[in-house]
C-alpha cells in the first residue's frame, strides 16, 4: 500500500513538473512550437514596426544603437508592444533585463501600421523573439525574459 501510494506521487509529481515546464514554454516561451518565420521590412531609420492580426497590437522594434529619433535607456535593442483594448497598456523588453508594463502611457499612438505578423508566425529582431497567436502576442528573448500582451492578459518576466 505504502509503495503504490509513493508511485501514486511520484507519477504525480513528475506530471506537475511537465505541466509548469510547458505552461511556462506556452506562456513566455517563445516559439519552440512555432510554425514558420516571418520577414518583416524594415523601416527608413533601421526600426521594424508591426501590428497583430486583430489590430489591437502594435510593436516597435529599435536596434541596438537607437535609431535618429529614438535611442533606448541603455543603447541597446529593445521592444515595446501596445495594447489598445480594453485599456492603453505598453509593454517593453530590452537586451538586459525583465520585461516591464507602462500602464499610463504618455504617448499613445498604436496601430496604424500597415505591416502586420500573422498568426501562427514568428519573427526574429535582434536578440527577440515574437510569437504572433489568436490568444494574443509572446515576445522573449534566449534567457526567458519577456512578455505575453492580449485583450484578456499581460504577463512580464
Amino acid at each position: 500500500m505504502i509503495i503504490v501510494r509513493r508511485q501514486h506521487r511520484s507519477a504525480v509529481k513528475t506530471a506537475l513538473i511537465i505541466a509548469a515546464i510547458a505552461s511556462i514554454a506556452i506562456v513566455l516561451g517563445v516559439p519552440a512550437q512555432a510554425g514558420q518565420f516571418q520577414q518583416l521590412d524594415v523601416g527608413q531609420y533601421g526600426q521594424v514596426e508591426f501590428n497583430a492580426p486583430s489590430g489591437n497590437i502594435g510593436c516597435v522594434y529599435i536596434p541596438a544603437g537607437g535609431t535618429p529619433v529614438y535611442e533606448t535607456a541603455n543603447g541597446g535593442a529593445e521592444i515595446q508592444c501596445d495594447r489598445v483594448e480594453p485599456s492603453y497598456v505598453r509593454t517593453i523588453l530590452g537586451d538586459a533585463g525583465a520585461a516591464y508594463r507602462i500602464n499610463d502611457v504618455g504617448d499613445a499612438s498604436c496601430c496604424s501600421i500597415e505591416q502586420t505578423i500573422q498568426y501562427g508566425k514568428t519573427v526574429e529582431l535582434g536578440p527577440f523573439q515574437c510569437l504572433s497567436e489568436r490568444r494574443g502576442l509572446t515576445c522573449a528573448r534566449e534567457d526567458g525574459h519577456g512578455f505575453f500582451v492580449s485583450r484578456a492578459l499581460i504577463q512580464v518576466k
